[in-house]
């Protein structure tokens, strides 16, 4: 085997073409051939920013100053466009966070497909075609043939990401770049994602660089790691040996910060539940006078009881009908047939228990980005929430914002008049959480709040979150995929597939002693990260089994 790296970044700085300021500073590391190496760390650490610069792919606002990048002996910081464009997609590919902006939502799928292979390759086109269906059977299209004749929409968001693997993966590069491959799947989605991208770069000797801030994802696929820290990498070496003896006090952070399992809690079910639902049923594309097809039914007569003080998790993989039932019980999709019930009284969208439901219900969206409005600063955001609370004057809804904005975190004097634009993803979950919690709600709803935050901040907004629940008292229906998360905050865990709750248990009874095969496979698809003396972690297998 030849001892060159395949890919060696010496010294590399990135700054702003506006300012000069640094974002990238001296960052040095080499992908030998057939290593599959993570970049972990914080958003803002400059992961991606490095990734896109081996392509010389930076956004126009950013600048190398210093630095080399040499793949397989070459200089790309000097490389000629031609030869570049032929490098890109040829010898190098690269995996975009999410496949719906990386494909063209106007294009088909073989059409896509096909691009990559006629401008690197010397193939025919029946050849081409003969390539694509055999790569596309390859990652898992039950149809090959028809997706051909498919635009992107028409795919789950796990089979968008594995034809975009197809797509990088048929011209056979030499390197693979992932930036974030499988942040927004669900676990079983994603170890098949990754399963099959180790299998397709050992196939085709193809080395990989991965960025992720998913450390047990990072643990298990890698067999080198790098740590950045604001643009810098402060440590990077063997993944056994960094996770079990990490020595910067940053990457200590980073695994101290990894949801942990507390003790289970003591919740009355003696008592009215705060919100029921029996027997919600859920059909998209109901008939009509034109159709004669049921449609696709979503939820299949699900039933429901949430206490006060309790935390139920929702779980299941993509399509399992968690969302929907969130915004069936949040009052943001009608239900096909079936009961909402609070405080023990029926819930109708005709009369007075309507308005007193959805003023006793809030919601946390997973993306705070786009469900807080870019034109409103955080009080005005907060004083939107209370406008229909009657018994508070103005001055009595000031002082509930300034309260409510110091229990997240977030004083008013240094907060309330910037624009959502001006905050970090954790400070606008922040926000979001306290715009829930603004008018003392008995029942939250938290769609997937920290799924697109890193492991730090996510770990700060479990807390507050946590913290608030105890502090109020209110029920909450946690809908995630993320199994870690689940088990730290939650009370009671109900299992869903295919529109069907199929396991229901106290938390530790369902993540120790699964009954359902469902319940079992999700567990075991992503490894468990543990505490170890030496300040790292230690990589198990829940089940006492390897996916």
């Amino acid at each position: 085997m030849n001892s060159e790296p395949l890919l060696n970044v010496s010294n590399l700085r990135l700054e702003t073409t506006r300012d000069a300021a640094c974002v990238v500073d001296d960052v040095s590391f080499s992908v030998g051939r057939g290593d599959i190496v993570g970049i972990v760390g914080e958003s803002g650490s400059g992961k991606s920013l490095t990734a896109r610069a081996i392509m010389r792919l930076e956004p126009p606002a950013i600048q190398r100053t210093a630095g080399s990048i040499q793949f397989e002996g070459q200089e790309i910081t000097t490389m000629p466009r031609k030869a570049l464009l032929k490098l890109r997609g040829g010898r190098i590919g690269m995996v975009f966070q999410e496949p719906m902006t990386s494909l063209n939502p106007s294009m088909l799928i073989g059409k896509q497909l096909d691009e990559g292979l006629a401008l690197h390759g010397r193939h025919s086109a029946a050849q081409r075609r003969e390539l694509i269906l055999r790569m596309l059977e390859r990652v898992g299209i039950q149809d090959p043939e028809k997706a051909l004749t498919a635009y992107p929409h028409h795919f789950s968001g796990g089979m968008r990401q594995r034809i975009m693997l197809a797509a990088v993966m048929l011209v056979k590069p030499a390197l693979l770049i992932a930036d974030e491959p499988t942040t927004a799947l669900d676990a079983i989605v994603q170890r098949d994602v990754l399963e099959l991208m180790v299998e397709l770069t050992r196939e085709h000797q193809t080395s990989v660089l991965m960025i992720s801030h998913d450390l047990p994802m990072v643990a298990r696929y890698t067999n080198r790691i790098i740590v950045m820290e604001h643009g810098r990498v402060v440590e990077q070496g063997e993944t056994a040996d960094i996770i079990a003896r990490p020595r910067h006090p940053y990457t200590r952070k980073l695994l101290s910060s990894l949801p942990v399992r507390g003790e289970a809690r003591h919740v009355d079910r003696a008592v009215t539940p705060v919100v029921q639902v029996k027997d919600i049923i859920v059909d998209y594309g109901r008939p009509g006078w034109l159709r004669k097809d049921r449609g696709m039914r979503a939820l299949q007569g699900i039933d429901l009881d949430i206490y006060p003080n309790e935390v139920v998790a929702l779980v299941g993989g993509s399509g399992s009908g968690k969302t929907t039932l969130g915004r069936v019980i949040s009052g943001l999709l009608k239900p096909t047939s079936g009961q909402l019930r609070f405080d023990g009284q029926p819930v109708s969208r005709s009369n007075e228990s309507w308005s007193h439901y959805r003023h006793h219900c809030q919601m946390v969206f997973q993306d705070p980005y786009s469900s807080l409005d870019p034109r409103m600063t955080v009080r005005t955001l907060l004083e939107e929430s209370l406008r229909t609370e009657t018994r508070l004057d103005q001055a009595a809804r000031q002082r509930r914002i300034d309260e409510v904005l110091d229990e997240v975190g977030l004083p008013a004097g240094q907060y309330a008049e910037r624009y959502p634009h001006a905050l970090s993803g954790g400070q606008r979950q922040r926000i979001a959480i306290a715009r829930a919690i603004a008018r003392r709600p008995k029942f939250v709803i938290a769609d997937e709040p920290v799924s697109a935050l890193d492991v730090t901040v996510r770990a700060q907004v479990l807390k507050l979150f946590a913290d608030l629940q105890s502090h109020y008292g209110f029920s909450c229906l946690f809908i995630s995929h993320d199994l870690a998360v689940v088990e730290q905050v939650a009370d009671r865990v109900i299992v869903m597939q295919t529109g069907r709750i199929v396991e229901e248990g106290a938390r530790d009874t369902v993540f120790d002693e699964p009954r359902h095969p469902y319940t079992r496979r999700l567990l075991s698809a992503i490894p468990l990260l543990e505490p170890s003396e030496s300040g790292g972690v230690q990589t198990k297998w829940r089940l006492q089994a390897e996916p």
